[in-house]
């Protein structure tokens, strides 16, 4: 019985070790009060992630679409409008960086109206540490966020 307690013992903490490790992954934006209630979708992520305000949880909704995404430095890619089960919503979005020397930036991929092809790129890039404003354009297809930063849209 007590080897069994022992085992059950070193199984929680093994899984809690591994809980504390996912949750510092450098590939992850912090998870903070300033991002709770945002997603995000770490490279290499099978699924989208929202933080609860201490950790990253995994999101259980199938199509996920948020106001509040936080970017984990490299690129994130969104969908939006222009596809179906858009992530994201067109309209006006800042991007706020989470850390003093990062700077915003989104690419944006754009369905050509009538058409089955996209749009040129539109490129937005922020000075480092200050809030980026940006409209998402509409018949948005993909978005590529960069930039450790917490992008919302505003109303």
């Amino acid at each position: 019985m007590l080897r069994t307690v022992a085992l059950g013992t070193l199984a929680t903490a093994l899984a809690l070790s591994s809980i504390a490790v996912a949750s510092a992954d450098p590939a992850q934006p912090p998870c903070t009060a300033a991002t709770k209630d945002a997603l995000t979708w770490p490279t290499g992520a099978a699924a989208p992630l929202t933080c609860d305000g201490a950790t990253w949880q995994p999101v259980t909704d199938p199509y996920p679409m948020s106001d509040e995404w936080a970017s984990p430095g490299p690129t994130m890619t969104l969908h939006g409008q222009g596809r179906r089960n858009p992530m994201l919503e067109s309209g006006q979005w800042t991007a706020t960086p989470l850390a003093p020397d990062t700077s915003c930036a989104a690419t944006q991929f754009a369905v050509v109206s009538g058409t089955p092809t996209l749009s040129a790129p539109q490129s937005d890039r922020g000075e480092p540490g200050q809030p980026l404003s940006l409209e998402m354009v509409p018949r948005l297809f993909t978005v590529e966020l960069s930039g450790d930063c917490l992008w919302r849209r505003t109303p």
